[in-house]
């Protein structure tokens, strides 16, 4: 099969408006939290997030194209705009029949949703939908805007599958690369559902923090204190690339990608399996997918989310697949920093992750002060400060709602 690289990146994060303040911000250990400035937060029980700072769509789009697109497809246009460029590509001199979009969202056009049913019930009955309202609203439309504005031609689909999902839709990038059936795919994710249903329902299953006393320091996983993940949004787009054809262009290669699982846990709606059964599996066939070995993994970027049950789950995973490995690792929880992006948390962990193995810096696992005796201290869970370490190969882990797990292996671009 056809060997498959990374040749540009973007991103559009709580940390950072572009893929350089992000790399900045991850290194330094940034919290991206902040009070919620989209609405009144007054009765909720979670005020505080990780929003997209200092955010203008007038820099990015004209008024008539911005009101076309949700919030969701905002983030996913520009950070797939600077991935692009990123990647050197001639837009003129390849073949567009040959370029793909495989985009992901978890829960695409909120925004747009409840707007336009909030103006209807607060309305007189009478239905006065925009004709943009469905257009806006559906979750594979990031990936039709990019093709439509690029004019890429190859496979466009979205894949979801909650926070899981743009991991799904880099392993089908991966895929489709091996296969043949494309020379290059934009993938990624987005995610914007920092707005009353978004944080309301999050709220309702009792997933999120509510730590709005210490917000900034509110997502922290593998703390015995930690309460729930912290909503992040915006957006992470890979250039994700046939070598042959990389090189045939002189294109920079960033990193290879050279191992994908994917399984489920077929347990919970939205528990995960407690001894890390689908997580142990999809690591599992991930690293023999790359036809590695355990001990030739040296960091894994985790799911991390800082809910009770799931960094507890992620570690055992970790314990049963890599032994005592396990203890030569570094594991870190971006999330602490980022927030949980849903939908797009796998996209810009992935860019994490090979900027990590680029660089050779395990970005860190912030706001950690209080051990849990249920997660082995012994391990190198990179606790608040980033640590220098030769990084030859990495995972990096995404879960989502359903027991969908997907994991992908980045190796150093020894090419």
């Amino acid at each position: 099969m056809k060997r498959v690289v990374v040749t540009g990146m973007g991103a559009i994060t709580p940390l950072g408006n572009n893929l350089q303040e992000y790399w900045l911000g991850l290194k330094n250990g940034v919290s991206g939290s902040g009070m919620i400035t989209r609405f009144n937060t007054e009765k909720f029980k979670t005020k505080f997030a990780c929003e997209v700072k200092n955010y203008d769509s007038t820099k990015y789009f004209d008024r008539k194209e911005a009101n076309k697109l949700d919030l969701y497809s905002q983030f996913a246009m520009i950070a797939a705009d600077e991935a692009i460029a990123d990647s050197g590509m001639e837009l003129d001199s390849i073949d567009k029949d040959r370029v793909g979009v495989l985009w992901s969202s978890g829960i695409g056009g909120l925004y747009t949703f409840y707007d336009a049913i909030k103006g209807f019930v607060l309305g007189d009955g009478t239905p006065r939908f925009s004709p943009f309202f469905i257009p806006k609203m559906i979750g594979n439309i990031a990936s039709g805007s990019i093709s439509i504005k690029h004019g890429f031609r190859g496979p466009n689909f979205a894949t979801v599958s909650a926070c899981a999902s743009s991991t799904h839709s880099l392993i089908d990038a991966v895929n489709y690369i091996r296969l043949g059936k494309a020379d290059i795919f934009i993938s990624g994710g987005s995610e914007a559902a920092i707005n009353e249903p978004g944080i309301g329902g999050f709220n309702a299953m009792m997933a999120m923090s509510t730590n709005n006393e210490e917000y900034m320091t509110a997502s922290r996983p593998f703390d015995l204190t930690r309460d729930g993940f912290v909503m992040g949004e915006g957006a992470g787009a890979l250039i994700v690339e046939d070598y042959d054809h990389a090189k045939s262009r002189g294109a920079k290669v960033y990193a290879e990608l050279v191992g994908t699982g994917m399984t489920a846990d077929a347990f919970h709606l939205t528990a995960p399996h407690p001894e890390g059964l689908g997580a142990t599996n999809v690591m599992k066939l991930a690293i023999n997918d790359a036809l590695l070995k355990p001990e030739d993994i040296d960091y894994i970027n985790v799911h991390g989310t800082a809910t009770p049950l799931g960094d507890v789950s992620e570690i055992k995973a970790i314990l049963n697949v890599f032994g005592e490995h396990a203890y030569d690792l570094n594991i870190s929880a971006t999330k602490s920093m980022t927030g949980h992006l849903l939908g797009a948390a796998g996209a810009i962990e992935a860019i994490c992750t090979i900027l990590a193995t680029i660089n050779d810096i395990v970005p860190p696992t912030i706001n950690f002060k209080t051990p849990d005796p249920a997660i082995d201290q012994k391990l190198n869970l990179t606790i608040n400060k980033a640590q220098k370490r030769k990084i030859n190969a990495a995972i990096s882990n995404t879960f989502g709602f359903g027991g969908h797990n997907a994991s992908i292996v980045i190796k150093k671009a020894n090419l």
